[in-house]
């Protein structure tokens, strides 16, 4: 059961893909298709998060027999959540970071170009980019030690 709640989201997903490039292709505009792709993947997401709450509330057990029975049942969902909050934290803190990059790269080697004594300045505004990468690197390690 397991494998299957693992394989049908990546299977929709590449389905999802493939159905968008197949319109992309056939004339659809490219911002129509990209919505449509964003709303097939928040839904592959809502269905991923939603069936195993649903199998588990069927079963009337909690999903960790050894966590409930320590904890009477009051910290049951809290890996779960752990995980979440630093799966967050990573992939934000990934994206803020490649933004931040993104922006400050081409105009340090703008600014190298007209002046090389200015290396040194320009290079302290990427790596500032890249700490943001970092920090939540950083916070989402200290949330899983905490689990």
């Amino acid at each position: 059961m397991n494998y299957v709640l693992f394989i049908l989201p990546i299977a929709a997903l590449i389905v999802t893909v493939f159905l968008t490039l197949r319109a992309v292709k056939n004339g659809k505009k490219v911002k129509s298709a990209v919505i449509t792709q964003l709303a097939a993947f928040a839904i592959v997401c809502a269905v991923t998060v939603a069936v195993p709450v649903v199998a588990n509330a069927a079963t009337d057990e909690p999903a960790n027999a050894t966590t409930s029975a320590a904890n009477d049942g009051t910290n049951v969902g809290k890996e779960g959540m752990g995980l979440l909050a630093a799966a967050l934290v990573t992939s934000l803190s990934g994206v803020g970071g490649g933004i931040a990059v993104a922006a400050a790269a081409p105009a340090a080697i703008g600014a190298t170009a007209e002046d090389p004594k200015s290396f040194g300045k320009s290079l302290i505004f990427v790596a500032l980019g890249e700490g943001i990468a970092l920090y939540g690197l950083l916070i989402s390690i200290l949330i899983l030690n905490k689990i």
